[in-house]
């Protein structure tokens, strides 16, 4: 999917540029896409750079935690939920843990860890599916909160924005929790509606029912604030919760006697060792977008949605952070260099730039995670997962918008 994507960001960029040079004579659309390609290359570089001693920071606190048993904590108190919602799994079936254990690191980012474990769970869910080419309803309910990202810890967000000049990393927080508790909840319910899984049942309403009065617990306390006191409140919430949380996990490394020092400096090397390996992929995908913006082609895409935008009376600001939210179903990396591109366009600290890091971090990237987990057990009727999961994308896509104009609008 990526390599298409990219083949069609150099292809639609050319065509439009001889379109451009043939038809009204502008001779400078290719002197500006060569300029775009050299001039993005270098900044691609610039950008992994600078991201090194950040990804090495974070990287090195989410290995305490991770050490910590930080991650076991969490398996533990949300396996009773997914027994719940996953009634044909059997009980203390190795599938129960493997899949909290994914979700788990997702929501606290360690996406290294999180996909192995993923694939595990949806192996061990393979091994109690009759029909090993239909995806069973556990391991569709399974993908569609897997990939409507559950986020606690954005990390990867913080540090772009970082690097990228944001006054304040942390600031899109809360507005990422909320997006992505509405991707999680609508995909849930919406395959909820389709399996027919009863809901109304104590320890699932006990566990939905606790997060979502935390989120509406968040909405009514900044819906008495004005923009100013939410903007300065959202941020200094965000970061006691942040560094709160850095301070558990090493509370919690003196409590095990773990060596956090020695844990930390693994995650470091790590964090180098990413900054390194994201080079030729920021790279190849800046590069591309660089050029489809260049030859006009973005700036037609754009166009054509804030004209009808505009006819509907709706405010157009949010359009320019809709190719992370159109890229996000497809790909990762993708849209993480989408984000990157309109904060370097726009201002980290833009509307455009803060709701494209919201957009982000609101939900997974749908069809790559399909292919990868269904195609590691040779999945080839997925049934409903396509759909439910978009349907998530979208809620969260929709509730990204809504929170970014409430917060930064």
């Amino acid at each position: 999917m990526l390599n298409i994507i990219w083949i069609a960001f150099f292809t639609i960029a050319f065509i439009v540029a001889l379109i451009k040079l043939f038809v009204f004579g502008d001779t400078q659309i290719f002197d500006q896409m060569m300029t775009a390609m050299f001039s993005l290359s270098k900044n691609a570089f610039e950008i992994s750079l600078g991201l090194t001693g950040i990804l090495a920071l974070w990287l090195g606190i989410m290995r305490i935690g991770e050490r910590s048993g930080f991650i076991d904590l969490l398996t533990r108190g949300l396996t009773p939920l997914f027994a719940k919602l996953m009634p044909e799994v059997p009980k203390n079936h190795p599938a129960l843990g493997a899949m909290v254990m994914n979700i788990a690191a997702n929501a606290l980012g360690l996406d290294n860890a999180a996909t192995p474990l993923g694939i595990k769970a949806m192996k061990e869910l393979q091994s109690i599916n009759p029909d090993k080419d239909t995806a069973s309803n556990a391991q569709i309910l399974f993908l569609v909160i897997n990939t409507s990202a559950v986020t606690l810890f954005p990390v990867t967000i913080f540090t772009y924005r970082a690097q990228l000049g944001a006054a304040n990393p942390t600031d899109v927080f809360i507005p990422i929790l909320i997006a992505t508790y509405t991707s999680t909840i609508i995909g849930l319910l919406t395959v909820s509606w389709v399996q027919k899984i009863n809901l109304i049942d104590k320890v699932i309403i006990s566990y939905l029912g606790g997060f979502t009065l935390l989120i509406a617990g968040l909405l009514s306390y900044f819906a008495n604030l004005t923009q100013a006191d939410m903007l300065a409140q959202s941020a200094l919430i965000s970061n006691i919760i942040l560094f709160s949380l850095v301070m558990l996990f090493i509370a919690g490394a003196v409590f095990k006697r773990v060596d956090a020092y020695d844990a930390f400096i693994d995650g470091a090397k790590e964090g180098f060792e990413t900054a390194i390996k994201i080079i030729p992929y920021l790279v190849a995908m800046l590069v591309a977008i660089g050029v489809f913006r260049a030859s006009g082609a973005l700036d037609l895409l754009a166009s054509g949605l804030r004209h009808l935008v505009l006819s509907l009376n709706l405010d157009d600001r949010f359009i320019d952070a809709m190719p992370t939210a159109l890229m996000k179903p497809f790909s990762g990396s993708g849209a993480r260099a989408m984000m990157v591109d309109t904060m370097h366009v726009y201002g980290a600290d833009s509307f455009a730039g803060r709701l494209a890091s919201i957009v982000q971090g609101s939900t997974e990237t749908t069809f790559y995670v399909l292919a990868v987990y269904f195609g590691s057990v040779g999945i080839k009727n997925i049934r409903h997962a396509a759909a439910c999961g978009i349907a998530a994308d979208v809620a969260g896509i929709l509730a990204a918008i809504v929170v970014a104009y409430w917060f930064f609008g």
